[in-house]
């Protein structure tokens, strides 16, 4: 069979940016020689809400064109400018994007890494603007980077107040842009990492996070109290009993439910994590809060959930509903379902297996809260009796 002539790779294509204010920058990706360079354009389309913004972005885009097809011209005649200023210094904010998206790529679209990529990007954009060119990143543009993150705040509101960044999250933004401009020394876009002249003692800290769960009472006060949104109530209590991952639990299938030789439930699915099959035996109590499937079929979802941000936000008013002051997300419920299994008796390496643990050295910190938990119950014992 004769292979297809691939066509050749458009030399100059037309590209967007998302900037923080909701509008797009339009720039020129242009590839020459096995070399690229980017043009600017301040070009921008905005939020169209009215036929006057449909129709100014309508002009943007063909004045876009025009630009385009202007250095097209350039690049056939060979006088295209390549010295140009703009032209030879590679923007950072396009180049993690162009990580993020061959990310995604490379690992059959796992988005952990992809987002916290785009997390990255936004609060460079916020720090310093959507145009940081790589000549501006040296040792002061990352000490200003660090006083930045050190009173940042998240981009996701709760109560509307967005709170200040965790330390672990400073940190790691720190060593993703790190780890970035490591890559950028690798692809010969720069000489050296300006990271790497930080002293340690100023770099961010990581710390040992607190892993918030709730106790068997605290369940209870959850199934007492109703919740707005009756399926993430199921969802939540349903991985508060099996530890399953949010990243799973939302995609698991009718189908994925079976009866193994002896009656008992089993869920068999494929973990995003870790790409692992696991088989996990699904307890009478965790069956009560799969809802039925009626005349739904076996490739429809089980749990109906909206997004995560959205999820996060009913399960915090619903928390504080039902009077529990804990600063709960949908993870809590795997911290729960480990430490309600540790209370309960279940060895340390069932329970590895439970959550469906790579090393058992992450279960342990489980073990360890549990302990706890222990010491601090006897210790309330202590003078009790006069």
């Amino acid at each position: 069979m004769r292979k297809q002539k691939q066509k050749p790779k458009e030399p100059i294509k037309i590209r967007y940016k998302e900037l923080a204010n909701g509008n797009k920058s339009i720039y020129l990706d242009i590839y020459i020689n096995g070399k690229r360079y980017y043009e600017f354009l301040k070009l921008y389309i905005i939020p169209e809400q009215t036929v006057a913004d449909k129709e100014q972005n309508r002009q943007t885009e063909l004045l876009a064109q025009k630009y385009k097809a202007q250095r097209f011209i350039e690049v056939q005649n060979n006088t295209f400018d390549i010295s140009r200023k703009y032209l030879d210094k590679k923007c950072l904010l396009i180049y993690i994007d162009e990580v993020a998206n061959k990310h995604l790529q490379r690992t059959n679209r796992k988005k952990g890494l992809y987002y916290n990529l785009q997390s990255l990007s936004k609060h460079l954009q916020r720090y310093k603007g959507a145009r940081i060119l790589f000549s501006e990143v040296d040792k002061q543009f990352v000490k200003g980077f660090i006083d930045y993150l050190d009173t940042a705040t998240s981009f996701i509101k709760y109560s509307d107040k967005a709170p200040k960044l965790e330390p672990n999250t400073r940190y790691k933004l720190f060593n993703l842009l790190k780890s970035t401009l490591n890559k950028a020394v690798n692809d010969d876009i720069i000489n050296s990492n300006p990271c790497n002249k930080i002293a340690i003692s100023e770099r961010p800290k990581q710390r040992e996070s607190k892993k918030e769960y709730l106790t068997i009472d605290e369940i209870q006060k959850l199934i007492d109290t109703d919740c707005k949104n009756e399926m993430v109530k199921n969802a939540f209590i349903f991985c508060c009993l099996t530890g399953i991952r949010w990243s799973d639990i939302k995609k698991i299938k009718y189908q994925n439910l079976k009866r193994d030789n002896t009656g008992q439930t089993e869920l068999e699915f494929r973990q995003q994590k870790t790409t692992e099959i696991m088989y996990l035996q699904i307890s009478n109590e965790a069956v009560k809060w799969i809802p039925e499937q009626g005349d739904q079929s076996n490739t429809d979802n089980v749990f109906i959930l909206p997004k995560n941000e959205t999820t996060n936000n009913i399960l915090r008013n619903w928390t504080q509903k039902a009077g529990i002051s804990k600063y709960i997300t949908f993870h809590c419920s795997r911290h729960t379902a480990a430490t309600l299994n540790l209370t309960l008796g279940t060895p340390i390496e069932v329970v590895s297996k439970l959550l469906g643990h790579s090393k058992i050295s992450t279960t342990q910190i489980y073990a360890k809260i549990v302990n706890e938990a222990k010491r601090e119950a006897v210790n309330r014992q202590d003078n009790i009796f006069k």
